[in-house]
Formats: structure tokens, C-alpha cells, sequence
């Protein structure tokens, strides 16, 4: 059972990813954040605008709720073509992922979240519809089997993965272009709550913006959840008006301390001090130890925690840094991190 929690990158429910969408950015221009990436990006689509030709393939990765779906939808705005939206896990059968290039037209974009959980067989199938753009089908089988050769319009795939690593070589290398989306700062995740606030038409202070965007993990889903949970305690508890004080009741409501752990957070630290000493400790026991996936501990866990310095990975496995003690009100043993340094 997969865990649900509202400092995720996921998308929980399809009423949130509603709410989202109407949120995202349609430009570029409107896009916040992520400098560099952008200024790549407006010299590929205008290089592409100029030749009249589709942009490239290109590969967004991640941590999830960074903006890879979002950006997919700006490069065909900006492109003014139709994007046809699917995912790895979705594709079973290579029929499913022919019949949808088919109907592609020209320059249109194919978007493929978690692209990295494409099967074997879709990946084949999809290498010469990425490089000649064309698809080989095989009817009949044995004796009789004949191998149909049809050429698919000019279209761009951009693919998004929260996990590159998983990519086979082959299909990264057909990849024109390579991004990485990375953790926003909080000044970046600020100036999109504002903007957030404003097409909600809900009214933030500057104090109360700066304490989401805090707590926000550097995720531009999580902040805007975030504000969402907060214009409701504003909704209730006020008149509506989103101050500090009640953005502050609201983040301890929901356990989010001050920057942006939560209860499954400190726990994870909390095992590694208590149970392990600091660390080291392998994943597989620490997932045994709080009964909880690995995956999980890997992907929705560790990022945020590895990128404040709070959790370090070694060769014989995690350890948790002091500062992480330090913030959790841990008061530090002559036992700590012994294991680091045992024979």
C-alpha cells in the first residue's frame, strides 16, 4: 500500500490534479524558476520555429512534482501543436503505443511519463519510431509472418522519469536533449505562491508566503498543496485572508515542522539515531525496521533529506548527519556513529 502524504511530490488524487492544472504556467515566459533550463529550452524551441521543423527529443528528469508535466505542456503551447499525454506502465502491448504514434500528426508531441517503466518490447518498438520515424509491424506468425514497414509524421517524444539510472542506454541515447529538474529555492517557490494565490483569488500575506515556501521541500506541488490546506484554515478559522499566524496553525495541524519534515521524516531519522547509533545502516533494514517499502524510503524519503545535508549515503549505507540531531533536539551519546568506525 502506498503511502500518502501531503509533503509528496505525487500527485494524490485526480481532484488535486485538477486543481494543478488549472495553476500551471501556459508560457515560458510565466514559467518560475529553473534559469538555466529555461534559457535552454527558448533557444531550442525559437532554433526549431526558425527551420519550421519539430524541436528534438528530449528527456526531463527529476524528483516528481518538479514541473516535468508542466514544461511538456509549454513546449506545445510555445510550438502550437497538440500534445497526446501517456505513461510507461500504460503501454503493455506494442499495438497500444503503434496506434497511438500512427495518429500523430505533424509535429505533434508524444509526452511519456515514468518513462523508465516502459517494458522491453515497447522500448524496441519505439527506437525506430524515435530515429527514422517509422515502425516495423509483424503480422502472421512462423511461416507466414511478413513485416510491415509504416512511416509514422515528424514528432517530437519528450519522456519523464524520476529515476534516469533505470533508463536502458539505448533509449537515452536517442534523447536529443537531456534536462534536470532540480529542488527550487525558496525564494523561487515563493513568487509561485503568490502567483498561485492570485489566480485563486485568495489574498497571502508576505510573512505567510515565506513560511509555506519554507516548508515546501522545494517542490512547487508541494507548496501549492500546501497553500491550498492553508486557504482552507483561512476559509474557516478567518476571513479568508491568509496571514502568518494562521498559515503557521495550519502547517503544525498537518505536522510540517519549520523546514518542511514530516512525521514520517523524523521517524526515519529518529530509527537511524536511535536504533543504529547515526548510521551506517543498509536501506533493506531500515525499511525492515519501519515497515515500509523501500521504494518508498528511496524515492519519496531520501531526496529532500539527502539534498538539506541532513542524511548522507556511504558505502556501508545511511548515516544521519549531526545537524539532522541537532534540529530534531537529539542529544548526542559517545556512541554515535560508532560503527563508522569499527573494523
Amino acid at each position: 500500500m502506498s503511502r500518502e502524504r501531503i509533503i509528496s511530490g505525487e500527485v494524490t488524487s485526480p481532484e488535486e490534479e485538477s486543481f494543478i492544472l488549472s495553476l500551471r504556467p501556459k508560457k515560458l515566459d510565466e514559467y518560475i524558476g529553473q534559469a538555466k533550463l529555461k534559457d535552454k529550452l527558448r533557444v531550442m524551441l525559437e532554433a526549431a520555429r526558425l527551420r519550421n521543423e519539430p524541436c528534438d527529443h528530449v528527456l526531463f528528469y527529476g524528483p516528481p512534482g518538479l514541473g516535468k508535466t508542466t514544461l511538456a505542456n509549454i513546449i506545445a503551447n510555445e510550438m502550437g501543436t497538440r500534445l497526446v499525454t501517456t505513461s510507461g506502465p500504460s503501454l503493455s502491448r506494442t499495438g497500444d503505443l503503434m496506434g497511438i504514434l500512427t495518429n500523430l500528426g505533424e509535429g505533434d508531441i508524444l509526452f511519456i511519463d515514468e518513462i523508465h517503466r516502459l517494458a522491453p518490447a515497447i522500448e524496441e518498438f519505439i527506437y525506430p519510431a524515435m530515429e527514422d520515424f517509422k515502425v516495423d509491424f509483424v503480422v502472421d506468425k512462423g511461416a507466414f509472418a511478413k513485416v510491415i514497414n509504416i512511416p509514422l509524421k515528424k514528432y517530437t517524444l519528450i519522456g519523464a522519469t524520476t529515476r534516469a539510472g533505470l533508463l536502458s542506454p539505448p533509449l537515452r541515447d536517442r534523447f536529443g536533449l537531456y534536462f534536470h529538474i532540480d529542488f527550487y529555492a525558496p525564494e523561487e517557490l515563493k513568487e509561485i505562491i503568490v502567483r498561485s494565490a492570485k489566480l485563486l483569488n485568495v489574498t497571502i500575506d508576505d510573512a505567510a508566503a515565506t513560511m509555506i515556501s519554507q516548508r515546501a521541500r522545494g517542490t512547487p506541488r508541494v507548496a501549492n498543496r500546501l497553500l491550498r490546506r492553508v486557504r482552507d484554515h483561512a476559509t474557516v478559522d478567518g476571513d479568508g485572508t491568509i496571514e502568518a499566524s494562521i498559515a503557521e496553525k495550519s502547517l503544525e495541524a498537518e505536522g510540517i515542522d519549520q523546514i518542511g519534515l514530516d512525521g514520517l521524516d523524523r521517524k526515519f531519522l529518529k530509527v537511524i539515531i536511535d536504533y543504529y547509533k547515526g548510521g551506517p545502516v543498509g536501506i533493506e533494514a531500515l525499511a525492515a525496521t519501519l515497515n515500509e517499502e523501500v521504494d518508498t524510503l528511496v524515492d519519496m524519503v531520501e531526496p529532500y533529506l539527502l539534498k538539506i545535508g541532513f542524511l548522507q549515503r556511504t558505502r556501508r549505507g545511511r548515516m544521519v548527519a549531526v545537524s539532522a540531531c541537532q534540529h530534531l533536539g537529539i542529544k548526542l551519546d559517545e556512541g554515535f556513529q560508532r560503527n563508522l568506525f569499527e573494523e
